[in-house]
């Protein structure tokens, strides 16, 4: 909230200070861990103190928020006195900071998809797997009967495994969380395994619930490397999660998909808990066809040869993504040819711009021509032929 005011006649403006502050609060909880885990224990100390000035600064300009606010900032000067009198390590871990706030975190990562199997052009055993799975885990059926609690989706880049994902949870109006690797390694208080441990506990409760985690090969590097002892325990949280004990006689979906470009880097561990793997691969003509028409809906295309543009994607080793990209810088080569002063409506307010329409034409052959000089596939037949080898030793 921004406001005006006066003061001996001088017109003067407060600006709201919330953003700066929780901003400033962010920066100072990952020093103070950083300090922690080298040992700077005197930086530590200023650095949770800081937090707790903060904090309290917060509840000033957030009335609605002040108890809140200033519950925390007295913890975080527990925290800096407790780094004071021991020095150890230990005991500021100890302290930690409340559950409520990983909690929080993660249901920021809770959302609603709209996404339906129709929306994905080809793919069509994939899909038919995962609609099995799905169904398979939401019907009656005999106790010994178990629906697969996590399914590996690997392939190369592009290729849809998130939009399968968010098919997934859209066509059971399930509870979605779209989980990137780095969201649970970042070091938000320092506790990947708590963040682990709070995603599920969320999930539960917001049953059913899709758990998408993408880029998984990062969390689930093999164990033989050189590997911190937080990320191990981080990786242990995670592969207890993965078995379920908590809800082995509950009958709460809670259904893990992993997506990985890599899937020849997860630990073997890891791999024994996805015993569905599904290989995404590049589309073939016909899926092509499909996701073409898809990205042009809309726009005239009757002087494409969709067929021929398919075919040329598939040689050119495209995935769903590339098409993508493929069909918007045709769309933009065509827009461009009709709307020549197209930029000199960039000094319009928006209000007049709306009360304006682009001009367009049918599609032609030469604008996708012109855009497949552009839009380059970053796979060779070598990399396909990678992912094809892992899929027949492991992959199902």
């Amino acid at each position: 909230m921004v406001w005006k005011g006066y003061r001996r006649g001088v017109e003067f403006m407060k600006i709201d200070l919330t953003g700066p502050l929780l901003n400033a609060l962010d920066k100072a909880s990952s020093e103070f861990k950083d300090a922690k885990e080298r040992g700077d224990y005197k930086k530590a100390k200023r650095k949770a103190f800081d937090c707790a000035r903060i904090l309290r600064e917060l509840a000033k300009h957030v009335p609605s928020q002040r108890r809140a606010y200033l519950e925390k900032a007295e913890k975080w000067e527990r925290i800096a006195k407790q780094v004071e009198e021991s020095g150890s390590r230990k005991e500021v871990e100890k302290s930690g900071v409340d559950e409520e706030d990983f909690t929080s975190y993660i249901q920021n990562l809770i959302a609603r998809s709209e996404v339906r199997w129709s929306d994905i052009g080809g793919l069509d055993e994939v899909k038919r797997l995962m609609m099995e799975t799905i169904v398979i885990a939401g019907l009656q059926k005999p106790e010994s009967i178990k629906p697969w609690k996590g399914i590996l989706l690997f392939g190369p880049p592009g290729t849809g495994k998130t939009m399968l994902a968010a098919a997934s949870a859209g066509s059971l109006n399930a509870t979605f969380f779209n989980v990137k690797a780095d969201k649970v390694l970042s070091k938000y208080f320092g506790e990947s395994s708590k963040l682990v441990s709070a995603l599920y506990s969320v999930a539960r409760d917001r049953a059913p619930s899709i758990v998408f985690i993408d880029e998984f090969d990062a969390l689930s590097l093999s164990r033989s490397g050189d590997v911190s002892e937080a990320s191990r325990r981080m990786l242990s949280t995670l592969l207890s999660e993965l078995d379920g004990f908590q809800d082995k006689k509950s009958d709460r979906l809670i259904l893990t998909l992993a997506a990985t470009n890599t899937p020849w880097d997860l630990d073997q561990a890891v791999l024994s808990r996805f015993p569905r793997r599904i290989y995404v691969p590049l589309p073939d003509v016909r899926a092509c066809e499909e996701i073409i028409k898809i990205h042009t809906k809309g726009l005239d295309t009757s002087k494409l040869s969709i067929h021929e543009l398919a075919e040329m994607c598939v040689e050119r080793l495209y995935s769903g993504r590339d098409i993508s990209n493929l069909c918007q810088q045709a769309m933009w080569n065509m827009i461009r040819d009709v709307n020549k002063d197209l930029h000199k409506l960039a000094e319009l307010p928006y209000d007049e711009l709306k009360n304006k329409s682009l001009k367009t034409r049918p599609l032609t052959m030469e604008d996708f021509y012109l855009a497949f000089e552009k839009v380059k596939s970053p796979l060779t037949k070598k990399d396909v032929e990678r992912y094809e080898k892992w899929n027949e030793e492991f992959g199902g």
